[in-house]
């Protein structure tokens, strides 16, 4: 089974007067990760280089944003998988000091920027969430939200001439939500794929 972060962690490395912000951190999906590594562009604006990684259910995106092609990047994707993590960003800010490191020394200094706060980190289990569609009638839209709230479930609603629902979150509390709700609404529900 995959794993994540537990929450956030930094690291700062020096190496021949260049500074090397390493992060790691959870995230929601591949969008969530492009936004934090913006935000990370906006703190940091006098940075030379902001280099990412990210994994989202198993999917892959990454920038070396200007450093030689393969030196930043793929060694920071390398560690996260070494590590089997999944839904996660790794972000390092470098600031140059002047002193060019060769290919060699940028891989290593990307790579040890996102394994020493991996060292750091608590990890979870990765719960890959399930997703749930169903149709209703409209007089139950309300139970059908306070209960999607008390599982803590995500609902997104639409409106035709009847209410669909979808609902995500994890598997026990869906089933939970659906025997719920079913029961309180005598059946009157329908699945949909």
């Amino acid at each position: 089974m995959s794993k994540t972060l537990a929450a956030p962690v930094e690291f700062l490395l020096e190496i021949k007067k260049s500074r090397f912000i390493g992060r790691v951190e959870p995230i929601l999906s591949s969008e969530d990760g492009i936004q934090k590594v913006q935000a990370l562009r906006h703190k940091h604006p006098e940075a030379t280089h902001v280099c990412f990684s990210l994994l989202a259910q198993g999917q892959v995106r990454q920038s070396d944003d200007g450093e030689p092609s393969g030196t930043a990047a793929s060694p920071m994707l390398n560690v996260l998988q070494h590590k089997n993590l999944d839904n996660v960003l790794a972000t390092v800010v470098r600031y140059f000091g002047g002193v060019k490191l060769g290919a060699g020394g940028l891989v290593r200094a990307y790579s040890q920027a996102i394994s020493e706060p991996l060292q750091q980190a608590e990890y979870v289990d990765l719960t890959i969430p399930a997703q749930l569609k169903l149709a209703t009638a409209f007089e139950y839209e309300s139970l059908l939200r306070h209960l999607a709230e008390q599982q803590k479930l995500a609902l997104k609603i639409d409106y035709t001439n009847e209410v669909l629902a979808q609902l995500e979150g994890e598997a026990t509390a869906l089933k939970s939500f659906l025997d719920g709700f079913s029961e309180q609404v005598r059946g009157q529900l329908r699945l949909i794929d």
